[in-house]
């Protein structure tokens, strides 16, 4: 059995490839992206909160925000205080702009990802909510925060980012302000 050598076409289109597959990799830990799922869960009757960080990012800013020498994966004291931080940076509203007080329910790593959870009751007659996801904004202006708020089997997205503190959202159909 005789194996076939690449044609000069795919030759010459090797280089190429091993360098944008080089590139990928090497962009793939500086996406400074992080999700956010808000679940309005009417089986349960409370929002869930839901973040997920890339734990490379989350590490680095654990580091620089609190120890150098942190370790996300090795010590739950690190992801602890990642988690609180989390918290920190997320606010949610009601309409009369009262915080929504979420209580923390821990965190998890799946993976590349470090999720951060907290829940709170749906407040009666809640009609719209403001929220804000600020995590890792002041550590790298770039960094771009997407949550989506789902309720009744709608979903809106906001986007924070550079520029973007807050985003309103009526919950009747989910309609932003």
């Amino acid at each position: 059995m005789r194996a076939e050598v690449p044609g000069p076409r795919l030759r010459e289109a090797i280089p190429l490839l091993l360098s944008l597959l080089l590139s990928t990799s090497a962009n793939a830990h500086q996406q400074k992206e992080a999700i956010t799922r808000v679940l309005f869960n009417e089986r349960t009757g409370n929002i869930e909160v839901m973040h997920r960080f890339l734990i490379h990012d989350a590490e680095h800013a654990t580091r620089r925000l609190f120890d150098k020498s942190a370790n996300l994966l090795g010590k739950r004291a690190d992801r602890e205080r990642f988690e609180e931080y989390v918290h920190s940076r997320f606010i949610l509203r009601n309409q009369r702009n009262e915080p929504l007080d979420l209580v923390s329910i821990g965190h998890e790593i799946d993976g590349e990802f470090l999720w951060v959870y907290a829940e709170v009751p749906i407040p009666q007659g809640l009609t719209a909510i403001t929220l804000s996801q600020q995590a890792l904004r002041e550590i790298w202006p770039e960094q771009t925060n997407l949550v989506n708020v789902e309720r009744d089997g709608a979903v809106k997205s906001a986007v924070f980012g550079p520029g973007s503190a807050e985003v309103t959202i009526a919950l009747g159909g989910l309609e932003a302000l």
